[in-house]
């Protein structure tokens, strides 16, 4: 198992709205799954900017995270989840 951290800012909250619509199906098409997500944080050590929106993911293993990142067929729901704001997509490990 891997697992991947998701940080959005959101600035398109329709955009974001669709995007959990087809995020799920998405995910589970490479094994992926979302864990956990939150949009209320709370901070343990430091001071780091609190997006709006933070997932953890995992999935069986890094090829399966490449996959999902990486299929053209998965295109557009990559692209409506930009559309909703930043991104960024921290795979650990």
């Amino acid at each position: 198992m891997i697992y991947a951290y998701a940080k959005l800012t959101v600035t398109n909250p329709q955009a974001l709205a669709k995007y959990r619509d087809v995020a799920g199906p998405a995910l589970a098409k490479h094994g992926g799954k979302a864990e956990s997500a939150a949009m209320e944080f709370t901070v343990l050590d430091g001071s780091p900017d609190a997006p709006d929106v933070a997932a953890l993911i995992s999935f069986p293993d890094k090829a399966a995270a490449m996959a999902w990142a990486n299929d053209p067929e998965l295109e557009d729901v990559h692209v409506l989840r930009r559309s909703a704001g930043g991104s960024d997509i921290l795979l650990l490990g």
